[in-house]
């Protein structure tokens, strides 16, 4: 029996690498080689290249913001074989999950990094690539305001896993309304990059240096208070003290001048954009954590 062909992404990476091309890990978007010579290249399992060039002008616009951590810069964007493929600068470290299980980060430095993230995101003002940036893999909210867009992109999400919702979150309807009317209320003095998805898979940590990950799922141009909202709960999604450490950084992001009420919605409006975004039909734990959120009586009361 001969050996399977190599894929001509991988053949392409080949014809480029300083070193034998070795897996690094594989996400939701794509998989992920390295290429040696500081070089990583990414194989993207849904996005066309014309859907990853708006993410490579994103993050040359990122690059600018003189922010206190690494981030992805993007420095080839091609199309082998009807597949989108990429080669980025490679960012080091260990990721904060694994740095928190082997215990390298304590859960309190761990959580300590999470507010320095957000609060160093907040310093951030968002340019058109930002929000040209499509959301959750490809749907396009409204042109508009932020409040707005987000307002749209939440009505079209339910749309989608409304029949699951409705069935599993009483009085949803009444619920999906009141998000929709809080979004569009929502007024940012100036619009600041949203990373979306801070969560302990996407830092890296070293001796001295912090790079964050996977920006593009939910990256635009918006509030950081979105970030804080998000961020608070998904650093523990699931383990046994995951309410304690979400309340506890709801509370530190209270204090440095986010919206308890405003994280509340944002982290609804999250909850209802993402329920079936792994699951179709909320055959999964991201579904369970959704609607576990739009029951809390504390989110409920604030809306």
């Amino acid at each position: 029996m001969g050996l399977s062909p190599t894929p001509p992404q991988l053949q392409y990476f080949e014809e480029r690498a300083a070193a034998p091309v070795t897996l690094i890990g594989q996400g939701m978007e794509g998989a992920v080689y390295d290429l040696g010579d500081g070089l990583a290249g990414k194989i993207w399992f849904e996005r066309s290249v014309s859907e990853v060039r708006p993410l490579q002008a994103f993050l040359g616009e990122l690059s600018q913001q003189g922010l206190p951590f690494r981030t992805p810069e993007i420095v080839v964007v091609d199309d082998i074989g009807g597949r989108a493929v990429s080669i980025e600068k490679k960012l080091t470290g260990t990721p904060l999950q694994q740095a928190l299980e082997n215990g390298a980060v304590s859960r309190q430095q761990g959580t300590e990094l999470f507010v320095d993230i957000v609060t160093a995101l907040e310093t951030t003002t968002a340019g058109p690539a930002a929000a040209a940036l499509p959301l959750l893999g490809g749907v396009e909210p409204a042109a508009g305001e932020w409040g707005m867009r987000l307002a749209e992109l939440v009505r079209q999400r339910a749309l989608g896993s409304s029949e699951y919702l409705t069935k599993d979150v009483d009085g949803f309807d009444e619920l999906l309304g009141k998000v929709l009317a809080g979004l569009a209320a929502v007024q940012p003095d100036k619009p600041q990059i949203v990373h979306g998805d801070l969560c302990t898979p996407n830092i890296l940590v070293g001796d001295r240096q912090v790079a964050l990950l996977d920006w593009g799922f939910f990256t635009t141009a918006g509030d950081n208070t979105f970030d804080a909202a998000t961020a608070a709960g998904f650093f523990d999604m699931y383990g046994p003290e995951a309410r304690v450490i979400d309340d506890l950084l709801f509370d530190r992001f209270e204090g440095l001048g986010h919206s308890r009420e405003r994280m509340h919605l944002y982290r609804a409006a999250y909850a209802i954009c993402t329920a079936t975004i792994y699951s179709p039909t909320g055959a999964d734990g991201h579904y369970t954590w959704c609607v576990e959120n739009l029951k809390r009586e504390d989110l409920r009361a604030a809306l």
